[in-house]
C-alpha cells in the first residue's frame, strides 16, 4: 500500500501518531488516520475511554485491537472526554471503512490552547507520510 492510496481528508489536522483531529465549536471529534488503519488491518476490538476522562497530550488513552496487534491511540491534545463512539463496541470495523466518518473515535474539550497548532494541516500530513514511504 503507498501513501497515495491513504486518504487524507482536508479540513482534519493531523498528529504524527495518525490521529485526525476536527474542530467543531468548543469540542473536536478525534480518530485514526486511513493510513493508521490500513496499517492496523482489520480492527476487532475498541476499548474506549469513560466519558470525563482527562487525557493529555502524547500519552495513550485507548486501545484498537486487531487481527494484527494491539495498539495504543495517543491523544493528540490535552483535555477532557467530551464523548465516545459507543457503535464501534458493535461495529468495530468502521475504523476501518469510514475513519473520518462513522469510525471517529472520541469527542475532546480541549484544555490547553495553542496545543491545535502545532497538528499539522493535511498538506503537512501529507508530506509526513511522503518521508515515511
Amino acid at each position: 500500500m503507498g501513501i497515495k492510496e491513504s486518504n487524507i481528508r482536508e479540513g482534519c489536522l493531523y498528529a504524527e501518531e495518525h490521529e485526525w483531529v476536527k474542530v467543531e465549536g468548543d469540542v473536536v471529534t478525534v480518530g485514526v488516520t486511513d493510513y493508521a488503519q490500513q496499517m492496523l488491518t482489520d480492527v476487532v476490538y475498541v476499548e474506549l475511554p469513560d466519558v470525563g476522562k482527562e487525557i493529555s497530550k502524547g500519552q495513550s488513552f485507548m486501545i484498537l485491537e486487531s487481527v494484527k496487534s494491539v495498539s495504543d491511540v495517543y491523544s493528540p491534545l490535552t483535555g477532557t472526554i467530551a464523548e465516545v463512539n459507543e457503535e464501534l463496541a458493535d461495529f468495530p470495523e468502521r475504523v476501518n471503512d469510514a475513519p473520518y466518518d462513522e469510525g471517529w473515535l472520541v469527542k475532546v474539550r480541549p484544555s490547553q490552547s495553542g496545543e491545535l497548532e502545532e497538528l499539522m494541516s493535511a498538506e503537512e500530513y501529507r508530506e509526513f507520510l511522503a518521508g515515511k514511504g
